[in-house]
């Protein structure tokens, strides 16, 4: 068991009108993994959380593609100092993202696909795809191959 296991729980009850469940699922994941993910987020198939999801923070709206990587204590959130419910305040995360640990994405920002984003990174701005991106502000520093995949699969 670990977070995203409860956040995929609670996604299909939000999906089916359940959200004190799904609500209730996200305070487990709290309790058990120190993150927030609640079932409201849009996660793809074949994501990973490193570590079980420790301290991993992710915006309600949020949109994460298939096949990332998320590591341990990596925030996607808002800028506004106060709670907001406006749907384009949160990143939006392609497929094939490596997000490593410590990184943090904030607001209505696109990460284009295969982008890796370094550790301790802060992105305020949107990425194109391919990209790979570090510092504080996050700048492009190079380019992934065409075929980069966060998530390397043997057959």
């Amino acid at each position: 068991m670990n977070a995203l296991v409860l956040y995929r729980i609670g996604n299909r009850f939000h999906r089916h009108g359940m959200h004190r469940i799904s609500k209730l699922l996200a305070k487990l994941n709290y309790l058990f993994f120190k993150c927030f993910i609640p079932g409201s987020a849009q996660i793809g198939s074949g994501t990973r959380i490193a570590y079980g999801g420790i301290a991993v923070v992710i915006h309600s709206h949020a949109t994460i593609g298939r096949g990332c990587v998320i590591g341990q204590c990596v925030t996607l959130g808002a800028k506004e100092p106060f709670a907001s419910q406006d749907v384009h305040a949160s990143p939006q995360v392609g497929d094939n993202v490596y997000i490593a640990a410590g990184a943090k994405l904030l607001g209505g920002i696109e990460i284009g696909h295969s982008s890796v984003i370094a550790a301790n990174a802060v992105v305020t701005k949107s990425v194109p795809p391919h990209s790979i991106v570090a510092g504080i502000p996050a700048k492009i520093i190079g380019q992934t191959a065409d075929d980069y995949r966060a998530i390397v699969t043997h057959d």
